[in-house]
């Protein structure tokens, strides 16, 4: 089966597409299947934007004559300290034009003086998958911890060299870990785990 991942982002593809091994199953991006999707992600929900996101790829495949599954996801880091924020809003924190660097800065100076304790928050991923015929299979994974008071470390993108998780024992960011031992706690790899295990219950051929 061919699947098309609702994003042209590396990151995302190759750990997908190493969760994801179903025997037969060939993945691609948006732009190396030829499609062009870039919907606005205006849900409150990460589910929401997923879906959205999803319903999108599968209309331009559709449109281009592609038979195909789609997969999308949407992810982003919650703070407990400022109610959830960024939430849905984490890749664009600092603005529309905000870039890795910019949002951290924003993190930072929205927590300043918030002591240790209450600087705990979550990495979220919700993955949603839609079949060749369209039918929906929906994913969430989250990775817990904390917000450190400067970034460390040079691996990772977007929020990981600011995200401590409690899985490492509290002393490093996700960012200082190498990616074989991200993929195995990361929000989005348990996501696919959770996404694995539901597909090969309920996807004919698995």
């Amino acid at each position: 089966m061919k699947v098309v991942i609702a994003t042209n982002n590396a990151h995302k593809v190759e750990e997908i597409k190493t969760a994801l091994d179903f025997e037969g199953w060939e993945f691609c991006t948006l732009r190396e299947a030829g499609l062009s999707s870039d919907p606005a992600e205006d849900a409150d929900t990460f589910l929401g934007n997923a879906r959205i996101k999803a319903q999108a790829a599968r209309e331009a495949a559709l449109a281009a004559g592609m038979t195909c599954a789609v997969l999308a996801d949407d992810s982003g880091i919650e703070v407990d300290a400022l109610g959830g924020a960024p939430g849905v809003y984490s890749s664009r924190y600092a603005g529309v034009d905000g870039d890795d660097a910019a949002n951290n800065a924003k993190l930072l100076r929205e927590l300043e003086g918030v002591p240790d304790e209450e600087r705990t928050g979550r990495f979220v991923c919700t993955l949603v998958f839609l079949d060749e015929t369209g039918a929906e299979t929906c994913a969430r994974g989250t990775i817990e911890g904390r917000i450190g008071y400067a970034e460390a470390g040079s691996g990772g993108f977007g929020y990981d060299p600011l995200f401590i998780p409690d899985c490492f024992g509290g002393e490093v960011t996700l960012a200082q870990v190498s990616q074989s031992e991200k993929n195995g706690v990361s929000h989005r790899g348990n996501a696919l785990r959770e996404l694995k295990a539901l597909l090969g219950a309920h996807v004919p051929g698995v």
